[in-house]
């Protein structure tokens, strides 16, 4: 199914609404537009196979873009607004798009990009004018309404982060399909599990520039439901939206959840979150603590998967599976899990239990990375050319549940001893103290590397030398004792994307920059990403 389905069932059923700003498109609004832009595409010459990029903020617009695009056989990438220039250039130019629609309030970062891309050849601009952009609007009104007879499947082709290096972009295999027909890997993986059909009410308050808030909401109005979006995501502003919309379905990070969780309980208890029928999670492992605080809370309505940009994979686990095996990422969904050690690629597979670095066996490479063949070699197993890892580490029991332990990127070699940061994070997240904890490695000139934690403070709390040794011992008291951090510093903020990753490459960038100045490193930590 596709939208223009329920724009003939249900045209004035709303597709898209902004909570924040009341804003909303109707299935027939969401339909004639897409179509409208499908022929503007067209017209400038884009053919199945080429590539349109955006830049933008949450908007209804985002997903008449993502439509038009998808419905005229074409790579569709959504550019994060929050890069420099230079960044947002690269990746615009190395797509290859020959179409650019950006929207009015990322005006000064979309104008300085027009002379950095010199082969996109169509520029429209929604929401106001643009210097260097033709008005998005005149466009559509004096495009054909008409549906195309012929709409060959696009895809999105998005691309990394970039914390490390220059971003890459993630290439699927383009659907060798017509657009309202099924095979759509998400809807059909998805769907059914989590109950995607008209009755949705579906919120995310996440960057449509990433990958799970564009394929999700994607989904949703695949399937017929009603998108709910936020600028951004603030705590309490999440628990309004779900009471006021009726929200049956949702997505967030582990971060979200912490922020709700430490509201103070009486504003928790103000607003009416029963509608609530599945609440998905994914980017980053949970702390079971937190989950469970969440189930107690909402009831069992969590349902996590694992999987990443690339969609080498998937896994996902269901509420009462969790509370069956607490922690885990859940079973495979797509492509079986081969874990395999970290050190030596050319050892055997490992058996359940023993950590090791996360591979998908699928029956072919679903994946490359665009312009870099190099690094779609890393990605791939060298003895094994269908197995591809996005640098996760973990293990499987002995029912094939997987559990993440951390980031190969992100381990810590103290002493020899390899040391996870995610699971002493995962001990200080829901102390009282802490609002927001990244752990991280640092040199040590007799260790190799020591195990720090950099910690932003809870309102109401001062960091002391006190308040670190009491974060210490807690660690101590839960996990063994040479994982716990040599030092804690107090910081104002965290990098963190607007999705809620945490930017770890950044901060310890940071810490190495300033060298050994303590007091230099800790004024560093100041800017979110």
């Amino acid at each position: 199914m596709y939208p223009g389905t329920f724009a003939r069932t249900s045209p004035d059923k709303p597709a898209v609404v902004m909570a924040d700003t009341g804003k909303s498109l109707t299935y027939a609004e969401l339909e004639d537009r897409s179509i409208r832009l499908a022929h503007v595409l067209r017209e400038a010459g884009l053919r199945p196979g080429g590539h349109v990029a955006l830049i933008a903020t949450n908007s209804p617009e985002v997903f008449v873009v993502y439509w038009a695009a998808v419905r005229s056989g074409l790579y569709i990438t959504a550019v994060n607004h929050h890069l420099s220039v230079d960044e947002a250039a690269y990746i615009v130019d190395d797509c290859g798009a020959t179409a650019l629609i950006v929207s009015a309030d990322r005006a000064e970062l979309a104008a300085s990009v027009v002379g950095r891309t010199p082969q996109v050849a169509e520029r429209l601009a929604y929401g106001g004018a643009v210097e260097g952009f033709e008005d998005y609007e005149a466009a559509l009104a004096a495009a054909s309404g008409e549906e195309p007879a012929d709409q060959p499947a696009g895809v999105d082709m998005l691309y990394s982060s970039g914390t490390t290096g220059r971003p890459k972009g993630i290439q699927p295999a383009r659907p060798t399909r017509e657009v309202h027909e099924p095979g759509e890997p998400f809807v059909s993986i998805f769907g059914p599990l989590f109950g995607f059909d008209e009755s949705v009410v579906y919120y995310s308050p996440a960057p449509t520039y990433h990958a799970a808030p564009l394929r999700f909401g994607g989904m949703v109005l695949a399937t017929g439901g009603t998108l709910v979006m936020t600028q951004g995501f603030e705590a309490e502003q999440a628990l309004r939206v779900i009471a006021e919309h009726g929200v049956t379905h949702s997505q967030w990070v582990p971060t979200m959840f912490v922020r709700m969780l430490k509201l103070d309980e009486a504003v928790r208890a103000g607003y009416d979150c029963s509608t609530v029928r599945v609440a998905i999670h994914a980017a980053a492992p949970c702390p079971v603590d937190v989950k469970q605080s969440m189930m107690d809370w909402w009831g069992p309505v969590l349902w996590e998967y694992f999987s990443s940009t690339e969609a080498n994979g998937i896994t996902l686990i269901s509420p009462q599976q969790w509370l069956d095996h607490p922690g885990s990422v859940g079973q495979s969904e797509l492509g079986t899990i081969r874990i395999c050690d970290t050190e030596d690629p050319d050892a055997p597979e490992l058996p359940a239990g023993q950590v090791g670095t996360i591979f998908f066996e699928r029956p072919q490479r679903p994946f490359e990375y665009h312009h870099d063949p190099e690094k779609t070699r890393e990605a791939t197993h060298p003895h094994h050319g269908t197995w591809t890892t996005t640098g996760d580490v973990g293990y499987v029991d002995d029912e094939g549940f997987l559990y993440l332990t951390d980031r190969k990127a992100f381990m810590i070699i103290s002493g020899g001893v390899n040391i996870y940061p995610q699971e002493i994070e995962n001990c200080l997240t829901m102390h009282p103290a802490v609002f927001d904890v990244a752990v991280i490695g640092i040199p040590d000139r007799e260790m190799g590397e020591q195990v720090k934690a950099v910690v932003q403070l809870a309102a109401g709390h001062e960091g002391s030398d006190a308040l670190a040794t009491e974060l210490i011992e807690h660690v101590k008291a839960s996990i063994a004792r040479y994982k716990a951090p040599r030092s804690v510093d107090f910081v104002d903020d965290l990098p963190r994307t607007a999705t809620g990753k945490l930017v770890k490459g950044e901060l310890r960038k940071q810490y190495l920059e300033a060298g050994g100045d303590e007091a230099k490193r800790s004024s560093t930590m100041k800017a979110g990403v």
